[in-house]
């Protein structure tokens, strides 16, 4: 099976609406090859589906009012480039913020991301890299010494 560029690109962004709201784990599982997926952040982090979903459950436990949107989106072959911006306000603590642990500073925070992604021949997302500006980020977030 192979699916064009704009049912990747509708796959893409049902599954980050998913990951942010944390709405139906079932129907994000779908999107994803659960066991060959590997995802490559800032710094050297590596995790994989498991770990993606914990640090989302994270985010979800912290931040209110969440949303995501994307911006420019390239599509070639099975590779998917975008912009996206997570967005939420910072009510709880955070227990998987760059830094460690933080508490809320009752801010709303954007996280400004670089997104590469990769899918399989059935349409499931099996690969990630993500750049950001953590400095931006952990400012935001009121983490000592930014």
């Amino acid at each position: 099976m192979s699916l064009t560029r704009d049912e990747l690109v509708a796959r893409l962004v049902r599954a980050g609406e998913l990951e942010v709201s944390g709405e139906d784990q079932a129907e994000t599982d779908s999107y994803f090859d659960t066991d060959q997926f590997r995802f490559h952040g800032p710094g050297g982090f590596e995790a994989d589906y498991s770990g993606l979903t914990s640090y989302f459950k994270s985010i979800r436990a912290a931040f209110d009012d969440r949303s995501i949107r994307r911006g420019i989106i390239v599509a070639e072959g099975d590779y998917v480039a975008c912009q996206t911006w997570i967005e939420g306000k910072f009510v709880r603590e955070f227990t998987h913020s760059p830094a460690g642990p933080l508490p809320p500073n009752g801010q709303r925070v954007v996280w400004d991301l670089l997104n590469l992604f990769r899918f399989d021949d059935q349409g499931r997302l099996v690969e990630e890299w993500v750049r950001t500006d953590y400095r931006s980020f952990l400012r935001q977030l009121g983490a000592p010494g930014q």
